[in-house]
């Protein structure tokens, strides 16, 4: 089940008087209770092991970053550079594996549509497409780095 998906069902018990809801797919079964503060799946497909509390959801674990700093270059003044923000909640990856060439570089000039990097949410890896074309001029997120909805992963110019 997408993220998107399990939003809109958390949004549509948080706006009713429907306490609990239970979806069961081939996924796997996801249970939303309303003012819980608990999560706890009915079973857990081998898969993956998805479940919610639709006012309390729960933030993945941070990953421990690298040593080094995010890679930066000289930034131009902020008022021409477009943030690319994080579509959801996950773990950032610049290449498509470990040890393979990252998706972009700084300096690289990208087109609308081009996959800037990868999010892993739900062991599912989502591309990330530029919004826009331009010169990465920034990139704000490490290797490995746990993301949250909205953060900004890189700068465009």
């Amino acid at each position: 089940m997408d993220l998107r998906k399990l939003k809109t069902l958390i949004d549509l018990v948080s706006d009713s008087n429907v306490s609990e809801l239970e979806i069961t797919e081939a996924e796997g079964t996801v249970r939303i209770v309303k003012g819980s503060h608990t999560v706890a799946p009915n079973y857990a497909p081998p898969a993956a092991q998805v479940a919610m509390a639709a006012q309390a959801p729960v933030a993945p674990t941070p990953v421990a970053a690298p040593a080094t700093a995010p890679v930066e270059a000289p930034v131009a003044e902020a008022s021409t550079l477009h943030a690319v923000k994080s579509p959801m909640v996950g773990t950032f990856y610049r290449s498509s594996s470990p040890g393979a060439k990252a998706f972009v570089e700084i300096g690289d000039m990208v087109k609308q549509g081009d996959t800037i990097c990868i999010i892993e949410a739900m062991k599912i890896l989502n591309e990330i497409e530029a919004d826009k074309s331009g010169k990465v001029v920034q990139v704000l997120c490490e290797n490995g780095q746990a993301v949250e909805y909205g953060q900004t992963l890189l700068m465009i110019e």
